[in-house]
């Protein structure tokens, strides 16, 4: 589902304009990412947590070159998902027998 699908869908499903649903997708999206980028989580029960992890140091090759190099640790964004989410998609999906 893309961004538009997603607008889409809640316009339909609330009665809210097209537009003001926009604006709300994109307020919150922006709030998550400043968050992140300041190094603070955001919790969203029943759904999941958008979380900075830190990544160590560690050793890297260039193998075009031949060369090792030492990546510096740095942060990157996550997503977690919640018990009750991952357990929803997990049972939603039945596997297709073979015959």
């Amino acid at each position: 589902m893309t961004k538009a699908e997603l607008v889409a869908e809640i316009s339909t499903k609330t009665g809210i304009e097209k537009v003001a649903v926009q604006q709300t997708i994109e307020s919150a999206m922006k709030l998550i990412r400043n968050s992140l980028v300041n190094r603070e989580n955001v919790y969203l029960r029943g759904f999941g947590s958008f979380i900075v992890k830190k990544r160590a140091q560690k050793t890297g090759r260039i193998i075009t070159k031949n060369t090792t190099i030492i990546i510096p640790e740095h942060y990157i964004p996550a997503f977690k998902p919640a018990k009750t989410f991952t357990e929803m998609v997990k049972s939603s999906h039945k596997p297709v027998a073979n015959g």
